[in-house]
This record gives C-alpha cells, structure tokens and sequence, in this order.
C-alpha cells in the first residue's frame, strides 16, 4: 500500500492493522499550524508507523528527523521511506524499541518539535509525556504534538498528568472527527 504525502509524493505503508496512518486531513492541519516552522528544525518522530509524518517534516524542510517505532516490519518502511525523500543535506535516524526504553537515549537532544502518535489505547500517554518532561527533549520555544482519539486528555486525567509533566503544559486541542490534537509547551518559566 501507498500514501501520498507533502509534494504529491508517494510512500509505503505497511498492508492491514499494524500500523494506523495519520489522516491526510489530520496531516495537513497539524502542518498548517506549525506552517513556518519545519524549515530547519529538528524532528523528533514518535511511534512512527509508516513514517508518514517524519517524511512529510523532510519534505517541508527539516534539518533533522528522529523516530523511535517498535515494530521490525514498520521500521524497515520508515527508513525506506526517509530515505525516498531526505535531501543530502538532511539527516535522519530510526531506532527501534519501546519508546518508554529508547527516550532517555536522547538525553541531552532537544527537539523542535515532537509528534508522538501511539496507539490510542496504549498505556504509553503518560509515560512518554513524562520522560519527555523529565529529559527536557522538547526545545524551549518548541511544541509537541499528541495525537489520541479525542477522549484522551479530559479534566480529571489532565489534573493528573499535569504534576507529572510540569512545566511541560498543554497550550490548545484542536479535534478532526475522531482524532484530537493536544499540543504542549513548556511554561515561560521552565526552561532557560
């Protein structure tokens, strides 16, 4: 199977459930918010999938891609399909692993942006959220973007989460059906 992307390019996906593609509609807002942003930035990919989203931070401009995805079979797309669309100035690296094990590897890295998409009713929210928190991955002007299936981050989970996460706060959930955006940032105070 196929998914066309950024520049009506085409990329692989796996065939069948094991991995859930980013919607096109879905793709295309998330990169309209951050529509002059991409261009040199440093892209951090989470539960990457078909890698859909990391070629797509390539294709506009980013100066470096990161993912982390679990599956072997996923994998070996992702790194097909950055490699389809990376320019020679571009780099990128794909490790392989439970994302909860391979994010204190980037300890020390800050991402401009972060787009972590597990699956929707995987226990990795909360535990992703406070390992990047925790090792400051995410760039002090930077965003991270989650993206759940709209049930996610209620009143009561969000008072829970929130200590554990802080200074890392939400800034705005944008919803397209039955997928939800959460975006968070760090507080003016968090990070120097």
């Amino acid at each position: 199977m196929s998914l066309r992307i950024y520049g009506n390019r085409l990329i692989k996906t796996l065939p069948g459930g094991d991995t859930r593609p980013t919607p096109s509609r879905v793709r295309q807002a998330l990169f309209n918010i951050w529509q002059g942003e991409i261009e040199g930035c440093r892209w951090l990919d989470l539960c990457s999938g078909s890698g859909s989203m990391g070629a797509e931070a390539l294709c506009r401009g980013a100066v470096l891609v990161v993912g982390i995805e679990q599956s072997g079979r996923a994998a070996a797309v992702v790194t097909e399909n950055w490699q389809t669309v990376a320019k020679p100035d571009q780099q990128f690296r794909l490790l392989r692993g439970d994302v909860r094990q391979m994010l204190p590897k980037l300890s020390g890295q800050r991402f401009d942006r972060i787009y972590f998409d597990p699956p929707y009713a995987s226990e990795l929210y909360e535990p992703v959220l406070e390992a990047i928190a925790r090792h400051q991955l995410l760039a002090p002007d930077g965003e991270l973007a989650v993206e759940h299936g709209g049930d996610r981050f209620s009143e009561t989970a969000l008072a829970t989460l929130l200590p554990r996460i802080a200074p890392l706060v939400p800034c705005r959930e944008k919803v397209y059906g039955n997928t939800a955006l959460m975006f968070f940032g760090w507080q003016d105070e968090g990070l120097a």
